[in-house]
């Protein structure tokens, strides 16, 4: 365990804006997270763990309080005779909170484990994954999750926490309420497919497979979804942002039906698991605004993609929050509709 002080942020979150925290703390067990319940002072500060800080945005320059970065790294592939969630041709596989997601996408394919390519190149590390209920390309992690392992600050327990009592739904877990505050996660338990799955219910996905006499391989669909995240979406090193601002927003679907009148080309929308609600594209909400390309001092609206707020060099928290304000006033104006951030606001 590393305990840093007045630690700069800006290289630890994508949207790089100015921030120091007070305290900064490398853990690399569930250990070292039971020693720091332990401890009077840290119990009394105000924490906040952190993956690759790809979906949160410090709104000052300073956090007053402590950052928890997991830098717990391992995997364990359980046996037929360790693990009693598997079926015939499943694997159970427990990874580190701390490996990039992006990699272990990238290990469980080369393993013969198939299930999350349609999740390739989301930024963010496994445990933040499973806080937020990573989607894109028609696929959830929570498909695929079993249980979580954590750490509970408030007691010092460790604790496996069932995919069925996490609560889990659109960009949504247990481990995002208040409540469950003291929940530091450390590892995620997945049941993977060992025979190759194609998940093309995603119509730009299913579109760039058109006309061929076989299915693509988890392989291709992966690097698909790498080529089409990398036409949309701008590279954090290159362009600081924190991917999809927002959510995309449920509505009933009377609501949608006379939006959908009011155009001639198809609104663009997505079930979901309730009948009676529809959810739409926060994209094109933004898009028809026309505010794709705004820009207003450091700050902007994507130019490929408007569910991307962009900071082009020296903003700071507070100018992308009042643009991210600017937007949703438009989108209500226009539409009536509010949008919410995905991005996670620390103060």
């Amino acid at each position: 365990m590393e305990i840093i002080q007045q630690q700069p942020l800006r290289e630890y979150h994508t949207f790089a804006t100015e921030a120091t925290a007070d305290w900064w703390i490398n853990y690399s067990s569930a250990e070292d997270l039971q020693t720091l319940a332990r401890d009077e002072y840290f119990v009394s500060q105000p924490y906040l763990p952190i993956g690759a800080g790809s979906n949160l945005l410090f709104t000052h320059d300073k956090y007053r309080g402590v950052i928890l970065y997991s830098q717990i790294n391992d995997l364990h592939y359980y046996d037929e005779t360790e693990s009693a969630l598997t079926r015939p041709g499943q694997q159970h596989v427990r990874a580190g909170s701390g490996i990039v997601w992006d990699h272990f996408v990238e290990l469980m394919l080369s393993r013969g484990l198939y299930g999350v390519e349609n999740l390739s190149l989301i930024p963010g590390t496994v445990g933040a994954a499973a806080i937020q209920n990573i989607g894109a390309y028609g696929s959830e992690v929570s498909q695929y999750i079993v249980a979580v392992d954590v750490v509970d600050l408030a007691t010092g327990m460790t604790l496996r926490i069932p995919s069925a009592l996490c609560d889990y739904r659109y960009r949504y877990s247990i481990f995002k309420d208040p409540q469950y505050h003291s929940y530091i996660v450390t590892h995620v338990h997945f049941i993977l497919s060992t025979e190759p799955t194609c998940n093309l219910s995603y119509a730009s996905l299913a579109k760039a497979f058109e006309g061929r006499d076989t299915m693509p391989t988890p392989e291709e669909i992966r690097q698909e979804v790498i080529r089409i995240r990398r036409a949309k979406l701008p590279d954090p090193e290159e362009i600081p942002n924190g991917g999809s601002f927002f959510m995309n927003p449920i509505v009933p679907l009377a609501q949608y039906e006379k939006l959908a009148k009011q155009y001639d080309t198809p609104v663009p929308h997505y079930p979901t698991h309730h009948e009676g609600e529809v959810k739409l594209s926060a994209a094109w909400l933004i898009d028809q605004t026309g505010l794709k390309g705004y820009r207003t001092g450091a700050v902007g609206v994507y130019e490929k993609q408007p569910l991307v707020l962009v900071n082009y060099g020296g903003a700071t928290g507070q100018e992308v929050v009042a643009l991210a304000e600017h937007v949703q006033q438009e989108v209500s104006r226009k539409f009536g509709i509010t949008l919410h951030p995905e991005v996670r606001y620390i103060d």
